[in-house]
């Protein structure tokens, strides 16, 4: 993780603050803090919280970018890109994401509810004699990442999803790729929803096809299991996430 070299930081913000005219007490009231905090920077012993960090440049007549890295940079559309998505970020940074479990919804009953019928389903054909090992997977991997799309799903994305063209999504350990679409917050609420009915009909649909083909022939189940949980399983995920993110993009 990058760390802010605060000797270095508070020397630049001195530096600035001067070429400004500006006394410690005077950036201090554009700022609306107290200039022991702005001595406070400057000596090193402490470096500003990000929401200040913008105000801070624009007073300063330095792009974000430059005040991070405690040096100026040539201006050019390269670093005035950069610096709009450190801002984005920073912003982003100030705000308090809104959550699946924050939402009035019944994705989680219905979570619980597949979870549930999953469980059961494996306990039947591990009772009828069932090949099943490609039945577990599904069941874990839906589990898994129904968690995430049931609960913890991000609502909104951070603003640079809609700035910049992104088709790489990562949120703590979920990680998504889909080249060729654009992952923004006009398609992202229709990705969550494929995801939670992908998630609830893994856990309890892809048993109880193997519960249904395994009942009319086991053997028959025991050769094909591997290509229909293969199908069910990845293609019911991307082919309809890919599909949405392209239709609302």
């Amino acid at each position: 993780m990058y760390q802010v070299d605060r000797q270095a930081f508070g020397a630049f913000v001195a530096s600035l603050r001067k070429d400004k005219g500006y006394t410690q007490k005077e950036l201090a009231q554009r700022l609306h803090i107290t200039d022991k905090a702005v001595s406070k920077w400057e000596t090193g012993a402490s470096i500003p919280d990000t929401a200040l960090l913008i105000p801070l440049a624009e007073e300063l007549g330095v792009t974000v970018t430059e005040l991070l890295l405690c040096r100026r940079q040539e201006r050019d559309m390269a670093a005035e890109d950069v610096d709009g998505v450190v801002r984005a970020a920073l912003d982003y940074a100030g705000e308090k994401p809104r959550r699946a479990w924050g939402e009035k919804s019944l994705w989680p009953l219905w979570y619980v509810l597949a979870l549930a019928a999953g469980c059961v389903e494996l306990w039947l054909c591990w009772r009828l004699g069932l090949a099943m090992e490609g039945l577990v997977t599904p069941v874990l991997l839906g589990a898994g990442f129904g968690a995430y799309f049931c609960f913890f799903a991000l609502l909104r994305l951070p603003p640079l999803y809609d700035q910049y063209p992104m088709s790489f999504f990562h949120d703590g350990p979920i990680r998504m790729n889909l080249p060729g679409v654009t992952i923004n917050n006009r398609n992202w609420p229709h990705m969550v929803n494929v995801g939670r009915v992908w998630c609830c009909s893994a856990m309890a649909g892809v048993p109880l096809v193997g519960l249904l083909l395994g009942g009319i022939s086991p053997a028959l189940w025991a050769a094909v299991q591997l290509a229909v949980v293969l199908t069910l399983t990845l293609g019911g995920l991307f082919i309809p996430m890919y599909v949405v993110g392209k239709k609302y993009q």
